[in-house]
């Protein structure tokens, strides 16, 4: 019988063993599983929350990098327009100065060549181009296209000096009646920088005004009357830069601004509606202008 006892006692020891390890449970609690759930849930929307970061990283890096090749593109394009704009102004700045003192072609027998050349020695002609910095002399060139080259390049350099001149004060854009006929680089300079004033002050003041006001028909009819009107003054500034103004029309242009600046502002709308009704080439270059800055003006 004790025999017997003890066989049946012998697998004990490995039963202690396998009661070493977890057992996992047939069932569980309700807060347990809860529990466990709610564990899966944040771990879900904690990894949901990473992944969004890191997307909108990316996005933000992004943008940020085609807004910087959106500026450098339109940098560049800006600096290939000014570019552009200064070799036409130094062309037509060059025709000009060429229809004021026509040089005729070699062998044409004309005088204003040979005036020319008579007044200025090769001597002197390449003296002037080696003080600028230019070859005295390109290939097979002869003396009266020396100083034509030499004409050019001056005509060129004076652009850039009247482009480089200090702007003007308030008090330096007050128009004198004696200057009109008797200085008229003077005046145009005076009158670019007033039209130039003029117009930054009124886009100023519409800038000032409420959020509100902006967006209501009346402002936006007034900011869009303001961006028409300095598309349309840009060939009068073309003009001022060139000082090539009609006679009457410069002399009209005038006086619209010394009745301006004297507060004069009916008088100053009366001269520019005989002006507009005369001559429909300055009517297409000063619209809305006239017509809604005086009050701006004052």
């Amino acid at each position: 019988m004790a025999a017997e006892i003890s066989k049946k006692r012998k697998p004990e020891p490995a039963s202690s063993k396998s009661s070493a390890e977890p057992v996992p449970k047939k069932y569980m609690k309700r807060s347990e599983i809860e529990a466990q759930r709610r564990r899966e849930y944040e771990e879900e929307q904690n990894r949901l929350e990473k992944e969004r970061r890191e997307k909108a990283e990316r996005k933000r890096q992004e943008e940020e990098e085609e807004r910087n090749r959106r500026e450098a593109t339109k940098a560049k394009q800006k600096q290939l327009a000014e570019e552009k704009r200064r070799r036409k102004e130094e062309e037509e700045e060059t025709k000009r100065l060429e229809k004021e003192g026509p040089v005729t072609k070699e062998g044409s027998g004309g005088s204003d060549e040979a005036n020319s050349s008579e007044t200025m020695t090769e001597a002197d002609a390449i003296e002037k181009l080696r003080s600028m910095g230019e070859p005295a002399c390109l290939f097979a060139e002869t003396h009266p296209q020396k100083v034509r080259r030499l004409k050019r390049l001056l005509a060129a350099l004076e652009i850039k000096n009247r482009e480089a001149a200090p702007p003007l004060s308030e008090e330096e854009m007050i128009l004198n009646i004696d200057d009109i006929p008797n200085d008229k680089d003077k005046v145009y300079r005076q009158l670019a920088a007033w039209f130039a004033l003029v117009l930054s002050e009124w886009e100023i003041a519409l800038e000032s005004r409420p959020a509100a006001l902006k967006d209501s028909f009346q402002g936006k009819a007034a900011a869009n009357s303001m961006i028409q009107a300095k598309t349309y003054m840009v060939p009068l500034f073309r003009h001022f830069k060139q000082r090539d103004l009609h006679e009457d029309i410069y002399t009209k242009v005038c006086e619209i601004v010394v009745e301006a600046q004297a507060r004069r502002y009916v008088r100053a709308n009366d001269v520019y509606l005989r002006l507009s009704i005369g001559n429909a080439y300055v009517s297409s270059e000063l619209p809305f202008f006239f017509t809604s800055g005086w009050m701006l003006i004052a």
